[in-house]
């Protein structure tokens, strides 16, 4: 690629940037962002090579346009984008819902929507800005895309192409699959990683209770550094999955209560039995899947 346009150039965007230039890909890479002083540390940095003065100035000539902005913004900046998009441009974004991506997609960009290929990389860290940006974030992990029918072949390898180029492994869903999936197992451990540090703080001798916290509660927790921001959106796009998974995971808290209150010793074992059978079949399973890529790494 000649030229790649980023909007938003902090850990997910700015990993996306660092990749494809130790990739040797891309030849400059545009940043575009709410925020100057981020933009400015982005270009310090050398995450990017030129800081976009205007969506016009910045998409002329590009090859690949990312969003990477948090997704409650993907209408309005396919919007901005819309009247300057050429027709050797493609666009993709990194937007962890679909199905409200691709309906503002639709919205934003009408006759030319064809040229936007959604996607969302299986990847983070809890810290954010460009700073957390780093150039093997993607090294390894899955990378989503889930293609519209209007979308050709040629555009969706293009967005598959500079994700490989990162490392990544490239999957395949409907934007519908994609949100029930997700729901389940990534936006509901967000949710109630962030319910149960919240739920500790706002006690009063929190400050105990953090004093005795350890490593089961910060690895639980983890993810309750992430972005407010970003997870805030992540929430209402996906609202109605997310509120499926989240009444059945109540419906299993009171259960699993029933049994602590009834004194139900085996009724308990055979829930953490089943759960710590299907979590060693899960790693298994991946430390298997990624054992190859392992051993190629090693020749």
């Amino acid at each position: 690629m000649k030229k790649a346009v980023i909007f938003g150039v902090g850990l997910i965007g700015g990993s996306f940037a660092r990749s494809l230039k130790k990739a040797g890909v891309v030849e400059t890479v545009v940043g575009m962002g709410r925020s100057q002083a981020s933009m400015q540390r982005a270009l310090e940095l050398g995450i990017i090579d030129v800081i976009g003065a205007d969506v016009q100035q910045a998409l002329a000539g590009a090859d690949l346009v990312l969003l990477a902005a948090p997704v409650a913004q993907t209408e309005a900046i396919l919007a901005a984008i819309a009247p300057h998009l050429q027709p050797g441009t493609v666009v993709t974004d990194a937007g962890s819902t679909k199905s409200d991506v691709v309906a503002a997609a639709r919205s934003a960009l009408a006759g030319k929507v064809a040229q936007f290929v959604p996607g969302h990389p299986i990847a983070g860290r809890e810290t954010n800005g460009p700073e957390a940006a780093i150039d093997d974030l993607y090294v390894g992990k899955k990378v989503v895309l889930t293609a519209l029918a209007e979308n050709s072949a040629a555009d969706v390898e293009r967005v598959a192409a500079a994700w490989r180029a990162c490392g990544a492994i490239i999957h395949r869903l409907s934007p519908e699959e994609h949100d029930k999936v997700f729901a389940a197992v990534s936006h509901l451990p967000h949710l109630l990683a962030y319910a149960l540090v919240d739920d500790i703080a706002r006690k009063p001798h929190a400050d105990l209770l953090f004093q005795y916290a350890a490593s089961g509660f910060r690895d639980f927790t983890r993810i309750a550094g992430s972005s407010p921001e970003m997870w805030r959106d992540i929430s209402l796009a996906n609202q109605a999955a997310l509120l499926t998974e989240l009444d059945a995971y109540m419906a299993q808290l009171a259960a699993l209560r029933g049994r602590l209150a009834a004194g139900d010793g085996a009724g308990l074992e055979h829930v953490y039995g089943n759960a710590q059978r299907a979590r060693h079949q899960w790693i298994t399973a991946i430390e298997t899947a990624e054992a190859p890529q392992l051993a190629d790494k090693a020749d």
